[in-house]
């Protein structure tokens, strides 16, 4: 039996945006299975051997490169064959593979959003713990209403690590994370809401969340494409307010 309650997601798509790049495109998703509630300390210990047995609070101050170590061993643990590779400080997905992994930026927003269209999939307060509850650090997982695919804390309690890098052209390899933190305003605690950091960061709110899914291109899946990364990786045209591209 596994340790992770994942649900079944149906295929779908999800219109998402770049306000950076005054940008709006929809993706078409196949199913896929995600996490009812984000990864716990107890989930952690136990499938890394910690002595600590761990709560069920979410686990947070986690980095990027431990999260796909740790969906990579969460796979070998239930048998599966591991999503993510390692090479010369490069990690690839293998987009085939039936093991855990991370969402995809679009995966993430789909299944926060649950079919709705605003900011948040019900009142904020019943759904999330943010700055609203003056709390000094999180809570443990499942207590707030869950959305109509039966996801819990998608929005507050911790930011969740997705795949996707960021934004390449200005911040090189900081990945995306998404959702919003127990000391985040109502403003910042929204389903389109975008954030990232180096991919050895690590924050008081910051966890993540496993999904599942196999899929046939091993260059493009799920709103996320190399072909794309690497396209957005180049300064073309005007840049956008505010901004100068990276120093390399």
């Amino acid at each position: 039996m596994s340790l992770f309650d994942l649900r079944l997601l149906p295929a779908g798509h999800v219109e998402l945006h770049d306000a950076r790049r005054q940008r709006r495109w929809t993706v078409d998703l196949e199913p896929f299975e995600i996490g009812a509630v984000p990864v716990t300390t107890a989930q952690y210990a136990q499938v890394m051997g910690s002595d600590r047995p761990g709560s069920q609070l979410p686990l947070a101050e986690i980095s990027w490169v431990q999260a796909i170590n740790f969906c990579n061993a969460a796979s070998i643990a239930e048998g599966l064959a591991p999503t993510y590779t390692f090479e010369e400080g490069e990690v690839t997905w293998r987009t085939g593979a039936p093991g855990y992994r991370l969402a995809t930026e679009a995966e993430w927003e789909y299944a926060c959003r649950a079919g709705t269209a605003g900011p948040h999939y019900g009142a904020l307060d019943a759904i999330a713990w943010t700055a609203n509850d003056k709390l000094e650090t999180t809570k443990e997982v499942g207590l707030k209403q869950a959305n109509d695919f039966g996801l819990h804390d998608t929005l507050g309690n911790v930011w969740e690590w997705c795949w996707d890098l960021l934004d390449p052209a200005r911040y090189g390899d900081y990945r995306a994370f998404r959702g919003g933190g127990f000391a985040d305003k109502h403003w910042s605690v929204r389903a389109s809401t975008r954030r990232g950091g180096g991919p050895g960061i690590t924050h008081p709110d910051l966890g993540l969340r496993l999904a599942r899914g196999a899929f046939g291109d091993p260059l493009s899946a799920q709103g996320w494409s190399a072909e794309v990364d690497s396209e957005r990786g180049k300064i073309t045209g005007m840049l956008p307010t505010g901004w100068t591209p990276r120093q390399h």
